[in-house]
Order: structure tokens, then C-alpha cells, then sequence
């Protein structure tokens, strides 16, 4: 027998010796077509090589390309494990030319492939060919040699393949394989075409025209073939069987569900079976791929994908979770085609068995509540839509799973119902958001989300895409277009651009069209928490709501925020580490060029403090430890020791960020829920520097760093500045402490020589006037006066001079007036004998009213206070005389 895998190495070898160029399969999250939830057929990652707005890896291709369809146009979820041919997951091999070889190498290929290389018998076999293509027609009977009635002319769509409503199209040439007359059914095109007998194996495009927008088509300039050949149909063809599910790796698969569920893949268990064999497939493969189970976008349908087939593990009979069981089967038939399986294995391996645990748990109390609803219900009964909407709101019971539940039991449910009830539950939303309090322009976003759904961030893997635009906001309302000169905001239905939440700034970059439209955004906001709103300046075009648009997140910027975003988590973890753990995050600010991390401490950090702070980050950097993310539930997080982050509203689930080492008993250095983008490893970090250390509020403390780039040109600068003081001390770096003391001590006792020689010349006794006059101290009305005027006295020098003066006098007043840069403070004393008699306050007042200023205060003994014009000094001394004589 030859296995799948033989199948799959024996196309791409066949080609590969014809001179194609083997591809990898894309991902399953198709970036470059924002219409598609994900690659649905072997061509979707060479659409735009096709359409020329990529090169192409060669002129000619060839791969195996995973798949999926389970949402969308392209769903066959309802119908995987009841019919022998409906998968959520296939793979699809397909040959490429883009503009080198046409109809006749491609047919020549083909027939070449299956009759020759595989021995598949030609008298098995029949083509198809749209009713007009002629040249198909011919060059078939002359290549295979088939009987023109088994080269079938088609005049439907099914014969003529295009993109789009506009861009390029083609007839097509589909190939059947005849299972036998034991099978019920008809070639292509007969009345009983739908029998299982016929099946098509292989699919030929012929892309030669291109189709314009008044209907009309011009010959492309250089044709192009696409072919599709589904794997698991061609396996079942040459294995010898006629369902794809007992083809070896269905088989492999059903077999270790079969051993685990102890229950045999016959009568109505086969399709259970085959069920969790389909959807342990795609589920694994789309986590692989990245994308993880939520409540919105491709998340949403990975897990109704995941729930499907645990419903049909809990229907076998499973008492504990199923799926993850069988993920080493799964990647022991598929593991080495695909390492990502591989590589993805452990996180799969945990989201499965995360999920099945919680939602046994659903399913439970949803089945019973289910029964209680219909038990008195017959075939042909429907359940009330009131019913559905409360098993899904209150008790988070899936409309599709209600659906399924009841299907065996052939109760349907009323769908017209369920939306009315969903509709007035929104409509109550609305009403209550209404009423918050919000600004009024603020309706806006809730319209938009409420019709779109929310974005879906595809920014955690990536950093460009594509996306359509949903809605287009100016001046607080919704447009259908905007030019070239407009600031508006741009909303997609996907994106790479992370809109500012949890202390991280929002990306920067543009938005821009094949045709020339293209803005900058400036700016990535998150209204509501949900949507992604791009803040754009259009520079060139004009963008509408509909268009697929290219979006291209600034990568330097994006590098950037990442690394502080990351140094956040391992500075929280540190600083639990050093201070101890009733340190908590209030608050953090993650922007390109630096961090800042709020935190709660009595008291403000040491030296020594930060230093350690800073060594045990940077030694996690240093040991350049991968960084994981997994998806749980909040309480299952904190309960696995995960730090909730200050401020932020988590939902149903959240990502767990765990980075650094780990320690003995098994858990990382830093594990915290996040919903932020970071690095891949901790050393991308690069470098931690803490820059400074401050109060925000009483008990609340506030670090400021930088990381990478930024770290390194702080210390340069730093390092250039004690290179500069060095020279300029005439000393080495290394000596430049040892200096600079030495220094500050001559100034210290130059300073107090200084002082000491001013206070002699003030105790020398009279009077200075502004010629440096002295005079004897005098005698007004009675009373003992000394009055000075000092150059280069600072104010907090004056009362120990007037002290003195007091002692000098015995009985009496003394004044200074100390003049520097050209301003005067002016203090005044008096002898206790004299208080009754004579008021410091008052004196000083006139003093610093002829000094051009006001107010001045002390106590009666002794006040102080000061003039904006040193030049009135005499003037000031004056004004006490005549004070003292009033």
C-alpha cells in the first residue's frame, strides 16, 4: 500500500524533477487576503504572484498546502464525519506556472503523473473541459488517448474559475476518478452526478484572462496554470478505498480513539470517531500555526472546531479529556511533513486538555438543562429560540452545539428566535452603554463593533498584512471614503498594529493600496477594547470603506517597544525578588524609547537597591531564555502563580507570559498575564539600565529605564561626559572620584576662609557705605544703631552677624544689607530690653520697601526679608533710621 506521506513526497519529487520549485506550506492564517479566514486551497499564498504585486519563487512551483474550511463561503463543518469526503483540514497539492508552461505541458503533466508514475488505470479515468475550450478538448484526446465521451464538455461554473469579480479567470479542466460500478452514481454532468462513483481527484486552471469590470475579457499577457489535487482523495483512490476516513492516516488516528475511548469505530460511533479524527487535525494545526482559542474571529472558530469534537468524545463515552491524548498520534503520522506540529506539540498538547476540562464542565450542566427543555419533545419537535439564546448567554451552551445536541434526536431549534433574542440583548448593551457617562462621540465605536465584530490582532506573529476596511471615521463620525490631505481614522478587519492598552503605546507605520493610496499612521488606539483604530494622515489617493488595503507596522519601532515591554515583566519580577513580595505593579508606560514601571514600596531605593535590580535583569537577558505564551482562564492563571497586571480587565481568557530561567520548583522567573507583544527570547532585550528612581504618591515609587540601543547610547554619553570632566581635571576616568573629593574639600575650606574673612570685616564695628566708608556705630534719638551694607553675603549669613552686633551694643539695633547679583536681603535685630520700644518686623519693612520690595517677617527680636534693587542698599539703611526715630 502506499502510504499518504509516500503520496505527498512522490508529487512534489514528480515536479520538483520537472524543474519546480518546492514551497513550504504557508500558515494557515492567510496574511496576504484579508477576505479569507484561512487558506482554503493551494493557491491562496501565490495570489499575489499571480496578480503581479509579488515575484513569484520561480516560473515554475509546486506544494503541498495545508487547508482549512470551517468558516465562511467555505464551511463544511456540519457535514465532516457523515460523509466520506468532508474535512475541516486537507491538504491540497497543487503545480504552478506563472507565465512559463500552459494547457499542454500542464495536461501532459498530469496524465503522465497518474497513469504513469502512480499506474492509476486510464479506462478509470475522465476529464472534464468548459463547454468552449476547445483547445482543452483536443489537446486531452491527443495527450491521454480517451474517448471523447470521457472528455466532458461543461458549461457551468464549476468548469470556469476566477478570483474575483475583476482580475484573473479561466477555464478549468477537473479530472475524475471512477470508484466502480458498485457505487452509486453518474460521470460529471449526467442527472445522477451526485452518486459517490466519480469523484474528482485533480483540478487544472487554465488562467488566461483577465476579467474587467464591464464584463468584458482580455487575453492575459502570460497564461498561467494553478492545479489542486486534495491528498486525502487521491490517498483513498490509491489505497484502494472509497473513504477518505479509511485511508492510513485516518485510519492511525480513529485507531488511537478507538484504544482511548475503548469503543469501536462502528455504526453510529464511526462518525464520532471520525469527527475527533478530522478535528484533532485542524485544531492542531491551526495552533501550531498560531492561533488560539477566543471568543472572536478565527479563535472563535478553532474552539467551536475543538467543542464539536468533545462533544463527540463526552457522546463516545470519554469520562476524562480525549484530545490531547491523541496529539503524539497525530504528529507521529504528520510530524515529520510538518515540524511545526512538532515544535507546537506541548502548547497543544496543554490548550486541548485546558479546554476540554473547562468545557466538560459546560457541557454538563448545557445537556441537562437541554434535556429538561425537550424531554417531552418528538421527532420533528423544535426547540424555542429563548431557550437556545439562555443555554448560550447564561450557561455559554453554542448555538452549533444545541444544534448538533439535538440533531441525533432530529429536533431542530428555532434560529429566527435565538437571533431576536440575541438582537435585544444588544440592543440592552447599547441602552446601558448609552448611560455610562461616555462622551457621545464615543457611539461611534460601539456602532462599528457592534456591526463588525471586533478586529482581529494578527500582530503577535507578524508585523504587516492585509485587511479591509470595515470603517472609515472623520471628525467623530462614519465616511464612506476620504482623500489625499484627510486625518481620519482607518478601521480593518484584521490587523497587525497593536492599539494602546496595558501600558503599551500603540504602533506606527502605513497603510497603503496597489494603486497608489497611502497614509501614515501616526497612532493605534483600542476604543471600547475591542476594536483597532488606525489614526492616519492620507498622503496620496483616496482609501473607501471595502477596500483591501497592505498594512505595514513600523518594524525598528515595534522591535523596540517589544524589548521594554518585556524588560517590564523581569524589572516586576526583580523587584518582588529584591524588595520583597509586597511589591505590586500601579501602573507602567511601554513606549520606543523607554520604560517606566510604577510600583508600591514605603520608601525610595539605595544604590544598592538598584544596583541589584539591574544585575538580576540583566542576567536573565544574558541567559537569552525563549519567552512563552499560553492561554488560560484568570483563575486557572493566578492559580498557576501568574501576576495579574495593574489596572487591566481580563475576560474569559488571557495570555500567561512566562520568561527567564526557571526555577527549582519549576515555575520561570517572570510569569504574568499580558496581552502585550514581546520578544522571542529574553536576550533580543539586549540591555537594562535603570535611569532613574522617584515618588509618584505616598507609598507608591516610579522606575525609568532603558533597554537595547537606548541603554548602550546613555552609558556612551555618560562615559563621553566623564572623559570630558576628566580632562578638564587633568585626570583619568578611574581617577576622577578620587579628584573630585579632593576638590570639593579645597572649596569647602576656601568657602569657609571666605566666610570668615567677611564676618571679620563685618565685626570690625560702623558703618560701610557703598565707597567702602566706615564710620563709628551711631546714636539715633537715643538709641545705639549699627548699620552695615556687605557685598557677597548670602541671607542665611545675616543672623549670626546680627547675633554678634546684639552682643557688641549691649542695648541697641543692628542692620545688614547683603547685596549679591545685584538684588539685597536686609535683616534687622533688637535687644530684648528694646522689644517693647522698637519692632524687628517693623523696621525690616522699611528697609525692604526702599529696596523695591515688600512684606518681610520674623519675631520682634529678630526679621528678615529682601528687595529687588541692591543698588537702594544706603537708601535701606536710611529708612530704618527714620524708622527708628518715628
Amino acid at each position: 500500500m502506499t502510504s499518504t506521506n509516500d503520496i505527498r513526497r512522490s508529487f512534489l519529487d514528480f515536479f520538483g524533477n520537472a524543474d519546480h520549485v518546492a514551497v513550504p506550506s504557508a500558515p494557515l492564517v492567510p496574511y496576504n487576503d484579508p477576505t479569507l479566514m484561512f487558506v482554503n486551497a493551494g493557491m491562496v499564498p501565490f495570489k499575489n504572484a499571480f496578480t503581479g504585486l509579488e515575484t513569484p519563487p520561480g516560473p515554475r512551483a509546486v506544494s503541498s498546502q495545508k487547508c482549512v474550511r470551517a468558516g465562511g463561503k467555505h464551511n463544511d463543518l456540519d457535514n465532516v464525519g457523515y460523509t466520506a469526503r468532508h474535512h475541516t483540514f486537507f491538504e491540497m497539492l497543487g503545480n504552478f506556472s506563472f507565465g512559463d508552461y500552459f494547457k499542454e505541458q500542464a495536461i501532459q503533466n498530469a496524465w503522465q503523473l497518474l497513469t504513469r508514475e502512480w499506474g492509476l488505470p486510464a479506462d478509470r479515468l475522465t476529464a472534464t473541459v468548459y463547454h468552449t475550450d476547445d483547445e482543452a478538448f483536443d489537446l486531452w484526446r491527443k495527450i491521454s488517448g480517451l474517448p471523447e465521451d470521457r472528455i466532458i464538455r461543461i458549461a457551468t461554473s464549476d468548469n470556469f474559475w476566477s478570483m474575483g469579480e475583476t482580475g484573473p479567470c479561466g477555464p478549468c479542466s477537473e479530472i475524475f476518478y471512477d470508484h466502480g460500478e458498485h457505487i452509486a452514481g453518474g460521470p460529471p454532468g449526467s442527472p445522477d452526478e451526485d452518486g459517490g462513483r466519480f469523484v474528482e481527484i485533480w483540478n487544472l486552471v487554465f488562467m488566461q484572462f483577465d476579467q474587467q469590470a464591464d464584463g468584458t475579457r482580455k487575453d492575459l499577457p502570460r497564461p498561467s496554470i494553478d492545479t489542486g489535487m486534495g491528498l486525502e482523495r487521491i490517498a483513498a483512490v490509491m489505497q484502494g478505498v472509497h473513504n477518505n476516513y479509511d485511508t492510513d492516516t485516518f485510519k492511525a488516528l480513529i485507531a488511537a480513539s478507538e484504544q482511548l475511548t475503548e469503543v469501536k469505530a462502528e455504526g453510529n460511533e464511526a462518525a464520532s470517531h471520525r469527527v475527533i479524527a478530522d478535528h484533532l487535525r485542524s485544531t492542531s494545526f491551526l495552533m501550531a500555526d498560531g492561533v488560539l482559542p477566543s471568543n472572536e474571529g478565527r479563535g472563535y472558530v478553532l474552539r467551536r472546531i475543538m467543542r464539536r469534537a468533545m462533544r463527540h468524545a463526552h457522546l463516545l463515552g470519554a469520562s476524562e479529556p480525549l484530545m490531547h491524548r491523541l496529539v503524539p498520534s497525530l504528529v507521529s503520522e504528520m510530524g515529520q511533513a510538518y515540524p511545526e506540529l512538532s515544535r507546537g506539540q506541548a502548547l497543544i498538547e496543554e490548550v486541548l486538555e485546558r479546554e476540554e476540562t473547562q468545557f466538560r464542565k459546560t457541557l454538563e450542566k448545557g445537556l441537562k438543562l437541554l434535556d429538561e427543555a425537550t424531554g417531552d419533545m418528538e421527532e420533528g419537535g423544535e426547540l424555542d429560540g429563548e431557550t437556545a439564546f439562555k443555554l448560550y448567554d447564561t450557561y455559554g451552551f453554542p448555538y452549533d452545539l444545541t444544534e448538533d445536541a439535538l440533531r441525533a434526536r432530529s429536533i431542530g431549534v428555532d434560529r429566527e428566535g435565538f437571533d431576536a433574542a440575541m438582537n435585544r440583548q444588544k440592543e440592552a448593551a447599547r441602552a446601558a452603554w448609552k448611560g455610562s457617562g461616555d462622551a457621545a462621540s464615543g457611539e461611534v465605536w460601539f456602532d462599528i463593533a457592534e456591526r463588525e465584530g471586533a478586529t482581529e490582532f494578527t500582530g503577535y506573529a507578524a508585523t504587516s498584512g492585509e485587511g479591509t476596511v470595515v470603517a472609515i471615521v472623520k471628525h467623530g463620525g462614519e465616511v464612506r471614503s476620504a482623500d489625499a490631505g484627510d486625518e481620519v481614522v482607518i478601521l480593518t478587519n484584521q490587523t497587525p498594529f497593536y492599539g494602546e492598552s496595558g501600558g503599551q503605546t500603540g504602533d506606527t507605520g502605513s497603510i497603503s493600496t496597489p494603486d497608489g493610496f497611502a497614509a501614515k499612521v501616526s497612532d493605534t488606539s483600542k476604543p471600547l477594547g475591542r476594536l483597532h483604530a488606525h489614526h492616519v494622515q492620507i498622503g496620496v489617493g483616496t482609501i473607501a470603506v471595502g477596500d483591501n488595503v497592505q498594512l505595514e507596522v513600523d518594524g525598528e519601532r515595534r522591535t523596540q517597544i517589544r524589548a521594554n515591554h518585556s524588560a517590564t515583566h523581569l524589572v516586576h519580577a526583580a523587584l518582588r525578588s529584591q524588595l520583597g513580595d509586597h511589591v505590586t505593579q500601579k501602573g507602567s508606560l511601554v513606549a520606543e524609547d523607554r520604560l517606566r514601571f510604577d510600583f508600591s514600596h514605603p520608601k525610595a531605593l539605595s544604590d544598592d537597591d538598584i544596583s541589584a535590580i539591574e544585575a538580576e535583569v540583566n542576567a536573565e537577558i544574558l541567559a537569552n531564555e525563549p519567552v512563552s505564551t499560553r492561554l488560560m482562564s484568570p483563575d486557572d492563571a493566578v492559580e498557576a502563580g501568574a501576576l495579574a497586571l495593574f489596572g487591566e480587565k481580563y475576560g474569559d481568557e488571557v495570555r500567561v507570559l512566562s520568561m527567564g530561567r526557571a526555577a527549582d520548583g519549576g515555575k520561570n522567573y517572570s510569569v504574568e498575564l499580558c496581552g502585550g507583544t514581546h520578544v522571542k527570547a529574553t536576550g533580543d532585550i539586549g540591555l537594562f539600565r535603570i535611569v532613574s528612581e522617584s515618588a509618584v504618591s505616598s507609598g507608591v515609587r516610579r522606575i525609568e529605564a532603558l533597554t537595547g540601543k537606548a541603554a548602550r547610547s546613555w552609558l556612551v554619553e555618560r562615559e563621553e561626559a566623564l572623559k570630558a570632566a576628566a580632562s578638564a581635571i587633568r585626570a583619568t576616568p578611574e581617577e576622577v572620584p578620587a579628584r573630585v573629593s579632593a576638590l570639593l574639600a579645597d572649596r569647602k575650606r576656601l568657602e569657609k576662609e571666605l566666610a570668615d574673612a567677611k564676618r571679620a570685616l563685618a565685626l570690625g564695628g560702623g558703618s560701610a557705605d557703598s565707597s567702602g566708608s566706615q564710620s563709628a556705630d551711631e546714636n539715633i534719638g537715643g538709641t545705639k544703631f549699627s548699620g552695615q551694607v556687605l557685598e557677597g553675603l548670602s541671607p542665611k549669613e545675616l543672623r549670626p552677624l546680627l547675633d554678634e552686633a546684639k552682643q557688641r551694643l549691649g542695648s541697641g539695633v543692628a542692620t545688614i544689607v547683603a547685596v549679591n547679583d545685584g538684588k539685597a536681603s536686609i535683616a534687622a535685630a533688637v535687644t530684648d530690653d528694646l522689644t517693647d520700644q522698637f519692632s524687628a518686623v517693623d523696621l525690616v519693612r522699611a528697609g525692604v520697601e526702599a529696596l523695591g520690595g515688600k512684606g518681610g517677617g520674623g519675631r520682634p527680636d529678630m526679621a528678615q526679608g529682601g528687595g529687588p534693587d541692591g543698588s537702594k542698599a544706603n537708601d535701606a539703611i536710611a529708612a530704618v533710621k527714620n524708622a527708628l526715630q518715628a
